[in-house]
Formats: C-alpha cells, sequence, structure tokens
C-alpha cells in the first residue's frame, strides 16, 4: 500500500472524553521518565492520522508533548528509516506488508506484550496476523479495503467489477483516477484477469501492464488524495480509492457510493511500530495503550470513518456502523480479497512497468 487514506477531521468528542474512566492510569508512565526527552513523544505517520484533538487528550492525560512528522508512503518512511533519518521517532504507522519488510531489515523493537494493555481487545484475526504472527512487532490501528467510489446520479449502472473501466471509458474519460500505487493498480487489473494481487509471474504482470495502457488515455490522473475535493466538485465521476477515504466522502454527497469488486481487491491494515532507535519507549507504549482503549477505538471509527481492529470497541458501535458494510463488507467478498505481500526482488519487474506506463 504505497499511499495511504486522507482522515482530516476534528477530533471533538475526545476533548470532552475522560479517560479515567477507562481503566487506564498513567502512573507508570510518568515514573518512567528518566531517559531522553520522555516528556515528548515523536510520531512518525500518515498525513492523514494526525488529529490535534486527539494529541491535545493524550497530552493532558500524560504531560508528554506529542509531535508528528507526516509521510505519504510507506516507502518514502522507509528510506528516511534507513538513511538515518529516524532517530527522533518513538513511534511509526507502517501497513502490513511494511511491518513484515522492517523486521527483516532489523528495524523494530519485539514488543512486550506485558506492557500492552488491551491486547485481548482485538478481534481474533488481528491477534495472531499473517503479517506479524502473534504481534511480536506491531500493533493493528485501523483496516479496510481497496475499491472504487462513484457518482450515481451521474452513472446508473453501478460498477461491479474492474472491467467496467473498460467498458465505460468513452463515458468515465478523463473523468475518472486511478491510486498513485503500484501494485494497487496492477494487483486489481491482475485480480480481474483471474490472478493474484501478489502475482510472481512476469507474462501476467506485462498482460496487467497492457490491459492499463488501453485505459491510461481515459484517467485523468494516478492520484491518492486529491480526487477528493474533485469527486465532490462535480470534476470526476470515478475514482479507485480505499474504503475509509469513500466512507468520509461519500457523508458529505449521498449520492457517491462505494464499491468493493466482484473478483476481489486488496485487504489492507495499517499498523502501530517502535523502531529500535526510539528514544522514547515508555511514551510509545502509552500511546499504543491509549489506543487500545475500546472507548477510545469506538469514538476513532465514529469520527474518522475507519474500521477498527478492536473488537471491544466494534461492540460500542451503533448498530448502524456495525452493519455499514463499507466499514465491514461481508466475509464472502473479504474472502475474495487478499492482502499486499512483500516481493522482494520481483518488485522490480512491477516497478519497471509502472514506471513505462506513467511516464509514457
Amino acid at each position: 500500500m504505497t499511499k495511504r487514506r486522507n482522515f482530516i477531521q476534528g477530533f471533538t468528542a475526545l476533548s470532552s472524553l475522560s479517560l479515567a474512566s477507562c481503566g487506564w492510569r498513567l502512573a507508570d508512565v510518568r515514573a518512567n521518565t528518566n531517559s531522553g526527552r520522555t516528556d515528548q513523544l515523536y510520531i512518525y505517520t500518515w498525513t492523514q492520522y494526525s488529529d490535534q484533538k486527539l494529541l491535545q487528550t493524550f497530552s493532558t492525560q500524560t504531560g508528554m508533548k506529542v509531535l508528528v512528522d507526516p509521510y505519504d508512503s510507506n516507502e518514502s518512511m522507509l528510506a528516511k528509516l534507513q538513511a538515518g533519518g529516524g532517530g527522533a521517532y518513538s513511534l511509526i504507522y507502517p501497513s502490513d506488508y511494511m511491518v513484515q519488510k522492517m523486521v527483516d531489515k532489523n528495524l523494530l523493537v519485539e514488543l512486550k506484550h506485558d506492557r500492552l494493555i488491551g491486547l485481548d481487545h482485538l478481534f481474533p484475526q488481528f491477534q495472531n496476523p499473517t503479517y506479524d504472527p502473534k504481534n511480536r512487532y506491531s500493533i493493528p490501528f485501523n483496516w479496510g479495503t481497496t475499491g472504487l467510489l462513484y457518482n450515481s446520479e451521474v452513472l446508473k449502472q453501478a460498477p461491479e467489477d474492474w472491467d467496467y473501466l473498460w467498458q465505460n471509458k468513452a463515458i468515465l474519460n478523463k473523468r475518472m483516477t486511478l491510486l498513485n500505487d503500484v501494485r494497487e493498480v496492477m494487483g486489481g487489473v491482475l485480480k480481474m484477469l483471474g490472478y493474484s494481487y501478489n502475482s510472481q509471474n512476469d507474462n501476467e504482470i506485462k498482460q496487467a501492464y497492457q490491459k492499463l495502457t488501453e485505459l491510461k488515455p481515459a484517467i485523468a490522473a494516478f492520484d491518492t488524495d486529491a480526487w477528493q475535493n474533485q469527486m465532490l466538485a462535480g470534476d470526476l465521476i470515478l475514482a479507485m480509492c480505499y474504503s475509509a477515504d469513500a466512507i468520509r466522502v461519500s457523508k458529505e454527497n449521498s449520492k457517491l457510493k462505494y464499491v468493493i469488486p466482484r473478483s476481489g481487491s486488496s485487504l489492507w491494515t495499517d499498523t502501530m511500530v517502535i523502531p529500535k532507535s526510539a528514544p522514547n519507549q515508555d511514551g510509545a507504549y502509552a500511546w499504543i495503550n491509549f489506543l487500545l482503549q475500546p472507548e477510545i477505538a469506538a469514538t476513532i471509527t465514529q469520527r474518522l470513518k475507519i474500521a477498527t481492529p478492536n473488537r471491544a470497541g466494534f461492540e460500542l458501535l451503533p448498530e448502524q456502523i456495525k452493519n455499514n458494510t463499507n466499514f465491514f463488507p461481508p466475509d464472502d467478498l473479504l474472502a475474495k480479497c487478499e492482502r499486499i505481500s512483500p516481493l522482494g526482488q520481483f518488485e522490480e519487474v512491477y516497478d519497471r512497468y509502472w514506471t513505462k506506463l506513467t511516464s509514457s
């Protein structure tokens, strides 16, 4: 998942939330502030996850000042860390496949579960995820799917699968966008062709590339964020996007509808990890425990329009959100979705075709 979603929203509900009532205590955090600048917590995260009210609430409770640096791709984050530019950060938010890469590169602290409060609140599938068995290095923050958001007022026939883009490219001409993400875009086309999102077959990747060259003249842009305002303004009528963005944007215009292509799509999770270079591990653990609280998890879902991996938080949600298939798709559709997996050197094949596609 190269780029990520846009969740810039006010977190006003948290400002009045009594965190003491959630059973979380801060004495241990304050007692351990004895090395480095442990009165400060630097977080390196997606631009969209930085919410001032949330940060203020945590700071009020802990006495720690939270400072956030944003990034817009897993790859740029990793490059900065490997170049030695991540020494100030105590917490980072990589996507699932990037957790695997960071573990392989020996960049992450193995989490001490006895310092975490609320792991048992998670849904079972998030307590032992395939990308990080037994949550040895990461804690899930949110999850979702990739699909298509369309204007139902203009497009009377709802998209059902990826091939809709090719079948209707005359109508969609220069009024649709695809994500600026090689693995997502190539993955969607691979699923349409009956292959895996994680194909390591050069011929299959070439077929996906050739299909995309047919569609490219009709594509307005490869874009991950700017499409949102364009969709609301009516300049676009369809966008490939992440479910969380789709839910938020469709709240502003009920004519905008989100679908997961029936042949399948990607299933993603964003996580929280502690880098080995973290100067304030105490603060990082405190932040993770803060977000593991069911009340906080439920509030984040409602305010930021994201699907929580927290089962206890899920139970606190209104029925209309629990039953919203954009948040929580049915199992039969999820079964057709795949997580994006690291492909080692084969990723160079994807990158080669992507460069040809986007530079031509």
